[in-house]
C-alpha cells in the first residue's frame, strides 16, 4: 500500500517499530494477516503506540480485491545482482547491525544499520540508485517500505539478503569472528 511501512509480527516488532516510527502518538492502521490483529496492537502497546485507528478488514487481500492502489519494492534475487552490480562503482547499502557488517560484507559495501534509518536517510541522493540488503530480507524490506514511503524509489531490494548473496560468485570481505573482534 502506498506510504504504508512493513513491520512484519516476527521477529523483534516492537522494539523495530519504536525504532522506526519517531512519534508514539502516530496514528496507525493496521494491515494484518486475519487473527493477528490483537497481537499486533498488543505489541504496539508495550511500546507506547497507543494510537492505532483499527485494522483493515481482510488485510491486504481486500485492498487489492477493491482496487485500491498498491505499492511494491523494486526486488531481485541474488544471482541477478551478482551479475548487475559493479563492485566498487555501485552503491550497495547493507541495514545489517555494525557487528554483522564487521563480521563479513559484500566488498565496497557501506553500512548504514535500519535502527539508525531516521538519521541516515536524509543523506541519501534520489538521483543515485543503490542497492540494499540485510541478513535474510526481513529488515531491508522494512528499510525498503520506510524510504518509499518517505519518497525515495530509486533502489533495488536484494531477496535473501547476505546470507543469499554470500552463495555467489561476488566478492566478500574475509570472515571475522565478532566474538573475537576487538572492542571499538
Amino acid at each position: 500500500m502506498p506510504q504504508s511501512i512493513k513491520q512484519g509480527l516476527k521477529g523483534d516488532f516492537a522494539p523495530w517499530v519504536g525504532a522506526m516510527i519517531v512519534d508514539v502518538n502516530q496514528p496507525i492502521l493496521l494491515v494484518t494477516e486475519a487473527g493477528a490483529e490483537e497481537e499486533a496492537v498488543t505489541r504496539l502497546s508495550r511500546v507506547g503506540f497507543d494510537n492505532v485507528l483499527g485494522y483493515l478488514k481482510g488485510g491486504f487481500d481486500a485492498w487489492k480485491q477493491a482496487g485500491l492502489e498498491v505499492d511494491t519494492v523494486n526486488r531481485i534475487t541474488p544471482e541477478t545482482f551478482a551479475k548487475k552490480v559493479k563492485i566498487g562503482q555501485d552503491t550497495v547499502v547493507d541495514v545489517r547491525k555494525e557487528s554483522e557488517f564487521d563480521a563479513e560484507h559484500v566488498k565496497d559495501a557501506v553500512n548504514k544499520p535500519l535502527a539508525f534509518i531516521n538519521e541516515w536517510i536524509r543523506d541519501i541522493q534520489p538521483k543515485e540508485h543503490f542497492y540494499l540488503h540485510c541478513a535474510g530480507g526481513y529488515r531491508s524490506m522494512i528499510a525498503a517500505s520506510i524510504l518509499q514511503a518517505r519518497g525515495y524509489r530509486n533502489f533495488t531490494e536484494i531477496e535473501g539478503g547476505f546470507s543469499e548473496i554470500a552463495k555467489t560468485e561476488l566478492p566478500v570481505t574475509d570472515y571475522k569472528c565478532p566474538s573475537t573482534s576487538a572492542v571499538k
